[in-house]
């Protein structure tokens, strides 16, 4: 009986992390990153998390990174978009740009703001990796 009931509880719980996981993360983004803590992450509290990262992700302080600088935080396709001058790294200027787009894809409802559902999104989670460690 003991035995069946441990494996019913692991059970239970290796199919539920993977569900609570996105939900944990985006209410630890949301607690990070609201600056004003009105539950709600606006463009500007993500440019200044955003500005904050490069500036860590930036070793050499050369002022731009570089894809491996980046560790995989975009593709290889959102680089090379991003990188509007084509000199194979983006300086703050173009990583918040991209900030901003996928700011603008989260943004469901189009309100200006991201609630924690738009943070667990696809868009939401990809914006997330552009703004914290």
């Amino acid at each position: 009986m003991l035995r069946a009931s441990c494996f019913a509880l692991a059970a239970l719980l290796s199919f539920s992390t993977p569900f609570c996981a996105p939900v944990f993360a985006a209410s630890r983004a949301m607690h990070i990153l609201d600056n004003d803590k009105d539950v709600t992450l606006d463009l500007s509290e993500a440019n200044a998390a955003a500005s904050t990262l490069f500036d860590q992700l930036d070793r050499d302080k050369d002022g731009t990174l570089t894809a491996r600088e980046l560790h995989g935080r975009l593709n290889l396709h959102e680089f090379k978009k991003a990188d509007r001058d084509n000199d194979g790294t983006l300086s703050k200027d173009e990583y918040l740009a991209i900030v901003a787009e996928f700011f603008k894809r989260a943004d469901h409802d189009g309100d200006g703001t991201l609630d924690e559902h738009e943070l667990r999104g696809s868009a939401g989670r990809k914006l997330q990796k552009l703004l914290r460690r």
